[in-house]
């Protein structure tokens, strides 16, 4: 059985992976992703690779193995299943369900996720609009560009949000930015690297930091 820390480093490799559309993530770039030093990444990474989930070459970089990406599409699943529930049954906002998936995700049983699965009708995407793996590993890829590369002359909808940390989302909120969202370009500033959005009768700036975490439909 896999323990906490495990599930924890797969799921975080296997987002890093995807983010960057990259094969191998580095061990400072994990490092930073779950606030520990790279040392105990590097450890860790070892661990990993002795038990067949990752192949890690020391400088080079880290990848999972088959297993390795089965086991964290099972973290992810339950994770993004739990967060919609979340929403769904207790009305709790997109901001608060992070954490609580976060605590939850070790803890129930694939049995109980399938039964949330079913519960809220086999969905696609989490409130923050990641893709729920299905039970059999599938995983639907919608093909989506930052809001930053979007063309100024046409409408766009917010279809899923990056940086999902309490803050930013709880920003998002306040700029009527949120999963479902429409809207479009106004202006665009590549000079001052800045774009404001009109949404309905809101219009707000945006940086393109915070434009380049925002995914939109390609």
């Amino acid at each position: 059985m896999s323990t906490l820390t495990v599930e924890n480093y797969v799921k975080t490799i296997y987002t890093l992976l995807q983010q960057q559309s990259s094969e191998t993530a580095a061990t400072g770039e994990i490092a930073a992703a779950l606030e520990v030093s790279p040392g105990t990444v590097t450890s860790m990474l070892k661990t990993l690779s002795e038990s067949g989930l990752a192949e890690y070459t020391p400088y080079e970089g880290v990848s999972l193995t088959k297993s390795g990406r089965a086991l964290a599409l099972r973290v992810l699943r339950r994770h993004r299943l739990i967060e919609l529930f979340l929403v769904k049954t207790l009305d709790l906002s997109w901001d608060e369900v992070h954490e609580e998936a976060e605590n939850m995700e070790h803890a129930v049983s694939d049995f109980l996720v399938d039964q949330m699965d079913k519960y809220l009708g086999l969905p696609d995407t989490d409130p923050h609009g990641d893709p729920i793996p299905k039970s059999d590993g599938t995983v639907r890829q919608n093909k989506t560009i930052s809001l930053w590369e979007h063309s100024a002359e046409s409408e766009f909808t917010l279809v899923r949000v990056i940086d999902q940390s309490s803050d930013f989302l709880r920003y998002l909120s306040e700029v009527h930015l949120e999963i479902g969202s429409q809207g479009s370009i106004v202006n665009r500033s590549s000079e001052g690297a800045t774009m404001t959005v009109q949404i309905g009768d809101f219009s707000t700036t945006l940086s393109k930091q915070i434009a380049e975490k925002l995914r939109v439909n390609a």
